[in-house]
């Protein structure tokens, strides 16, 4: 069998590597418009903010580990037109410029995702860049060199980690977002109000519930000055970070999609089309809190639906668990988790759902230091199912959120949660685990929701 993989960093890499080692006999050719694969875009931060010296590190496999294994791998090519009827796909050499053709039994798009790039005037001048790639990192690092006002637009984990590294290098930071808060779709404003208070005490300018209307540049053609609906800022540098889209564009109307483009694909991972597989930010999620489809680009979720493609480009065989869409984050020392749905998101994936927020010490009192945890559980009217959790403390609470997720998953609820066996040690928790403790006050909360509906009757 012959499969032609298109696009090689998260899914694709993941792809390819299970393909060959569970079916070492399989033909596999990759095809890879860039000149580098599997770059962790989610330590961009870390390396422009210099705690990643070595971007060597950010890649965890390159082409002649692929072509080891027994992939023609194919660098900086471009599949510019995929004939589903024939079955083949026509490929540009992208260093030559020859165009040649390849056939093939399956098919894998793995072609990612591509930053959101607004139509504002202006959005085209020197210093206004893109973050994504690894060559878009290194972009951003020599122009920062000489840069002192630098401005992020989007306040999603990308943007608010590129607003720690910078602040951290001693620049002057602004950050403008379209939205009333930062990380809008992973804390509710709880969690984010003291997010925001913290940035501005680290003097950091925020510019929120506020388009980007226009840039000014000089002569030489580098903005200067960038206007929102309700303010400028000089500024040095720009970096887009508004959001991504799918990379569909070869299979459009070829295969079914989600009105933004993002493939649907079953829970073998397969498309409408049975010999076209799908992973990655090219692709929509089963999203677990709702059983719906979703498009999440995550690179947890890239690696896991490129690791089912090869579990089963032969023939069914692992089924896709779906997602939470868990995520963490480290900002200024808060260590951040969150996994589901907020209480402001709920509704949009057409869930009814009640939440308890908690602040408590994480261990006993009589431990000579500790640190509170904010934490919020939100869960289904109804069936008392957890569909959502939100963490954030001093304290690395974040595996909590890897918990919360397994309980999302598995349909618990939260009496299921609020008498779970978690072990108790002083040093690291209570003899209730805090996440008992979050559980058991949404089950006291009901409690008393109950009694009161029982006393109107």
């Amino acid at each position: 069998m012959k499969v032609v993989v298109i696009g090689c960093t998260h899914a694709g890499t993941s792809a390819v590597k299970t393909i060959l080692n569970d079916n070492p006999e399989v033909e596999v050719s990759v095809y890879e418009r860039n000149d580098n694969i599997s770059f962790l875009s989610c330590g961009i931060a870390l390396y422009v903010g210099g705690v990643v010296k070595d971007p060597a590190g950010l890649f965890y496999s390159n082409p002649d580990e692929l072509a080891q294994m027994g992939a023609s791998v194919h660098m900086e090519h471009n599949v510019t037109e995929i004939d589903t009827e024939a079955k083949k796909v026509t490929v540009e050499n992208l260093k030559t410029g020859e165009t040649f053709e390849e056939s093939y039994d399956k098919l894998v798009n793995t072609t990612g995702s591509w930053p959101i790039v607004p139509p504002i005037k202006g959005i085209d001048y020197k210093n206004i860049l893109l973050c994504k790639n690894y060559n878009q990192a290194n972009e951003i690092i020599a122009q920062a060199k000489d840069k002192q006002n630098i401005t992020i637009v989007g306040g999603g984990y990308i943007g608010i980690e590129l607003v720690e590294a910078f602040a951290e290098s001693g620049k002057n930071v602004t950050l403008i977002d379209g939205l009333d808060r930062i990380l809008n779709k992973y804390l509710d404003k709880e969690f984010t109000d003291v997010l925001e208070s913290d940035l501005q005490k680290r003097g950091i300018t925020l510019a929120l519930n506020q388009t980007v209307n226009g840039f000014e540049a000089n002569e030489a053609g580098e903005v200067v000055k960038v206007t929102t609906s309700e303010n400028s800022f000089d500024v040095d540098m720009v970096i887009m970070c508004v959001g991504f889209r799918p990379n569909n564009e070869l299979l459009k109307d070829k295969v079914d999609m989600m009105p933004n483009g993002a493939i649907l694909v079953d829970e073998y991972m397969r498309t409408s089309n049975p010999d076209i597989y799908a992973a990655g930010d090219s692709c929509a999620v089963h999203y677990n809190p709702n059983g719906g489809s979703a498009y999440i680009p995550l690179a947890t979720n890239a690696v896991r639906m490129g690791t089912l493609v090869g579990k089963n480009i032969m023939e069914p065989a692992v089924r896709y668990r779906g997602t939470q869409s868990t995520s963490g984050l480290h900002l200024f020392g808060f260590n951040i988790g969150s996994t589901g749905v907020t209480d402001n998101s709920s509704s949009v994936f057409g869930l009814e759902t009640r939440s308890v927020m908690v602040e408590d010490n994480y261990r006993p009192e009589f431990m000579p230091t500790n640190e509170k945890v904010m934490m919020k559980l939100v869960y289904e009217v109804g069936t008392k199912r957890i569909v959502g959790g939100q963490l954030m403390s001093k304290y690395d609470v974040t595996q909590s959120a890897n918990t919360l997720s397994l309980a999302i998953q598995n349909k618990m609820t939260i009496e299921d949660l609020a008498y779970v066996d978690f072990f108790f040690q002083p040093h690291f928790d209570r003899p209730w685990n805090y996440l008992n403790i979050l559980a058991q006050a949404a089950v006291e909360q009901e409690r008393k929701l109950a009694a009161g509906e029982k006393a109107t009757v």
